[in-house]
């Protein structure tokens, strides 16, 4: 049943030699090994799957990158280093200053979002992040202990449950290491700040019963301004020192007399803005870019430890314990804000008593200052996160060839959110209308009066996760093709989140912030199956089924059904078909009703109002919890081959195609209006309400189920080895091509800006006498730059890195490194308020670093 073809040992030979299974292994280097311990080769789990097999290429792609691999690299973080990967089709999330989720890191799998990707540590699923709510934290795993990184690229909802729709990250830690191994790294960044540091010391030892592992990792970056980038230019914004009246709102802001002459604030002249009497049309903004921080620093300091002791020949109990405290700090420009100004205060321009007054202005009214907020200082949020970690269990033979495996886990973890300087509004509000606040001049303001206005916010985030599992697997049958084989199990886990905004927040009377408070809890329980069925001699069909129950919502039923093929020696034909699901997340389903003053575009309310029909206004809407609110549904079809026709050179190929129905999307109050006047169903619980004359008086929104989601492409591997001057080169080209991105049915959305059509990467190591030497190559394809027409040009970014390793005779090595060798910028264009697509590509530039490694 378990074939020994030559790539089946290569892969095997790589596990077990410490070796990637995705670099290429000559079967030849390791041939009489393999034979002599042909017999002794257990069975292993393999990410997709629990049935234990010998084979890693088996039905699913995996692609495993090992500690080897994760060295040469010469990231620091296991957030970078998947970042990376190609699989990461569209970029993914990573520290950013004047985000709610500041110091988060996650992995998009093929670009269909971070929370339908599910990360799993030795098989276990990571809770999420506290300061999401929805989606999983890289950035809480000590680097150190990780022995590999296992990817999924098939949905595995039959396998693991909800979130596993783009597919599955599984970190497997270290759990066999005997000595000491301490190592301190350093790394500095071509422009000013996001200077690096790393560091770890792992310990263990073992007996022929007994492993114990221990260590402490840690890594911290600092921070990166804007301004610090060699492309950088003065950026305004609308929000600087101007004013709007009511009717002209957003469309005719004008700068205030004599108002623009500090630090950072700018005139810009426009021939929108209103004339003064000098016969003017300027505006006044505010260079946010010359004190914002385009990355947050992060720092993370972990401590971790596992044990495992065999009791006797049949039984094994295990425990593994971590804590993990990672802190970031951002810097975000100082509060903006749009605050009414009425008709007699001295901060109107057009009020005849004003210091300011103007009489191009117009007559006496109220007016919008569209104000910057300076004189308070730049909005500063520190975000410390602590995550606790225990699992325990066991394994063993209850009766004969049946082998259970259990265990109970205990996670939580706890975010603290402090940011400074924030606005209060109702006072800020009372101040400008009573000109105890000076609006012309900010910074001549009294420093009793912007203590006043000035506020320290919080945000304290709990998810915790408590956790039971069992399986058992066993031998079906003896079928004239081999060992039927199946597995059964369960798994029950509570969890419990609170995302505590301070109580000003929640009123909504803090500027230059957003979000409102939710929490709750909810049990889920999983019952899953799966049976290997050898058909014949090299034909094995899997089928897997999982039943998940939710305490909130509902149920889920994932089936999945996997063929794998040995057409001949070394060539393996594999298929899956597959459904899957994700639970709507416990942010979504429990955050209180926020109030928002949304601008909208409605020509009944904007006629009741005197304007003209095409206006913006404002109306009072809610963001609300959807207590109707399903999870979403998907299939999965892979098809693919894996291959090696010569004894050097080996490569798989694999289709995708994942289909998304009643998605999980956020109905936005201008979409509710246009759906309502269109005639399109909206979501249960949520709708425009609206009075007799039809003027809208309140709106809900919120998330609910509808559309659908496709995308389909390829990805292809292929590893190479030679022996060259003496050396071993080792060569592994990773590429994967999206072939579309559809949302609802309507374009495709490859090429569009942040959505390459390829991304490809080529890892090179030759290891001759003690040195080790590597270049790996990162590709991201172009890009057209208009969304809408897909016109325009992004180029593709191509950059270069380079290792050199010098293995010394008293067991250490040193190693330098630059990443970036030609210290490639970033293609530049306006993306998401950037000068470039920050979850896509980085703006360090060249990285230097060296790195020591000592062992005991």
């Amino acid at each position: 049943m378990y074939s020994n073809n030559k790539l089946a040992k290569s892969v095997r030979l790589a596990l077990m030699f410490g070796a990637s299974a995705t670099a290429a292994i000559s079967a030849n280097a390791f041939a009489a090994e393999e034979e002599a311990q042909a017999e002794e080769v257990e069975r292993i789990e393999v990410t997709g799957s629990r049935i234990k097999r010998t084979d890693m290429e088996g039905a699913l792609p995996v692609t495993v990158i090992d500690r080897t691999q994760i060295d040469l690299s010469g990231e620091s973080s296991v957030a970078d280093l998947l970042r990376n990967t190609t699989f990461n089709s569209t970029g993914s999330f990573r520290p950013q200053s004047g985000s709610s989720a500041q110091g988060v890191s996650s992995i998009n799998l093929r670009g269909i979002g971070a929370d339908r990707t599910l990360v799993l540590i030795d098989g276990r699923r990571l809770p999420k992040s506290p300061s999401t709510g929805g989606t999983q934290d890289l950035s809480t795993i000590p680097m150190a202990a990780v022995e590999r990184v296992e990817i999924l690229t098939d949905g595995a909802s039959a396998a693991y449950g909800s979130d596993a729709i783009g597919g599955v990250v599984n970190i497997i830690t270290r759990k066999d290491f005997n000595g000491m191994e301490m190592k301190l790294g350093a790394a500095q960044i071509e422009h000013e700040g996001g200077d690096r540091e790393e560091g770890s010391v792992v310990f263990g030892s073992s007996s022929d019963t007994t492993r114990v592992l221990g260590g402490v990792s840690w890594n911290k970056r600092d921070i990166v301004f804007a301004r610090d980038f060699p492309w950088y230019e003065p950026q305004a914004s609308v929000y600087g020192n101007s004013f709007g009246t009511a009717e002209a709102g957003y469309y005719n802001w004008t700068a205030l007399p004599g108002a623009c002459n500090e630090p950072d604030f700018v005139i810009l002249e426009s021939s929108g803005a209103l004339a003064n009497s000098n016969g003017e049309q300027i505006r006044c903004g505010f260079n946010y870019a010359n004190v914002s921080a385009d990355e947050a620093s992060t720092g993370n300091l972990s401590l971790f430890a596992n044990a495992e002791h065999e009791i006797n020949e049949d039984w094994t109990v295990f425990a593994n314990a971590s804590v993990s405290k990672s802190s970031s700090f951002g810097r975000y420009a100082p509060v903006p804000d749009a605050v009414f100004v009425p008709a007699d205060s001295p901060n109107n321009p057009t009020n005849p008593d004003s210091a300011m007054y103007d009489a191009a202005f117009g007559e006496n009214q109220g007016v919008y200052a569209w104000h910057r907020f300076a004189a308070l200082g730049n909005r500063d949020n520190e975000v410390d996160s602590e995550v606790m970690d225990l699992v325990v269990g066991g394994s063993g033979e209850v009766l004969d060839n049946v082998f259970v495996d259990f265990g109970a886990r205990r996670t939580k973890s706890k975010t603290y959110d402090i940011g400074r300087n924030y606005l209060v509004r109702s006072t800020a509000a009372a101040y400008l209308a009573d000109g105890t606040y000076d609006l012309q001049f900010p910074s001549q303001n009294d420093a009793d009066v912007l203590n006043a206005m000035k506020a320290t916010i919080s945000r304290i985030s709990e998810f915790n996760q408590d956790e039971v599992y069992a399986s058992a697997s066993f031998d079906i049958i003896e079928l004239p093709a081999g060992t039927m084989q199946g597995v059964v199990g369960f798994e029950w886990r509570d969890e419990y989140y609170a995302d505590q905004y301070d109580s000003l927040s929640e009123a909504g009377q803090i500027g230059g912030s957003s979000g409102n408070s939710a929490g709750g809890g909810r049990q889920a329980r999983g019952y899953y199956f799966e049976t290997l069925i050898p058909v014949i001699d090299n034909l094995e069909v899997t089928v897997a089924g999982r039943q998940d129950d939710y305490s909130d919502y509902g149920s889920d039923f994932s089936p999945k059904v996997a063929v794998r093929w040995e057409a001949i020696d070394g060539l393996v034909v594999r298929g899956s078909w597959g459904e899957g699901f994700r639970a709507p997340g416990l942010d979504i389903l429990t955050q209180k009703t926020a109030f928002s003053a949304d601008s909208v575009n409605d020509p009944i309310t904007c006629a009741a109002a005197g304007q003209d029909a095409d206006c913006e206004i404002q109306v009072d809407a809610y963001r609300i919890a959807n207590p109707n609110l399903e999870s979403e549904q998907s299939e999965q079809v892979a098809l693919g081959l894996a291959w090696q026709p010569l004894e050097w050179f080996n490569f798989s190929l694999d289709y995708y195609s994942i289909e998304i129905t009643d998605r999980i999307a956020f109905f936005s109050s201008q979409n509710l209006i246009d759906r309502a006047e269109a005639g399109d169903p909206i979501p249960a619980g949520l709708g425009v309400t609206r009075n007799s004359a039809g003027v809208i008086t309140q709106i809900d929104t919120g998330y609910g189920n509808e559309g659908d989601l496709e995308t389909s492409g390829f990805d292809f591997n292929g590893q190479f080895t030679f022996e060259v001057l003496g050396g071993d080169l080792r060569s592994n080209l990773q590429v994967s091509y999206m072939n579309e991105y559809t949302i609802d049915g309507g374009r495709d959305y490859v090429n569009d800006p942040g959505v390459p059509e390829m991304r490809a990467t080529l890892s090179n190591s030759f290891t001759i006498s003690d040195f080790d030497f590597a270049w790996n190559v990162n590709y991201i394809g172009d890009t057209a730059e208009d969304a809408g027409t897909q016109e325009g040009h992004i180029p593709s970014w191509t950059t270069h890195d380079v290792q050199a390793t010098y293995n010394t005779f008293f067991n250490s090595k040193i190693s330098v490194g630059v990443q970036n060798v030609g210290g490639k910028q970033p293609p530049l264009f306006g993306y998401d308020g950037r000068d470039y697509n920050f979850n896509l590509y980085n703006g360090y530039g060249r990285i230097t670093y060296v790195r020591y490694t000592q062992s005991f």
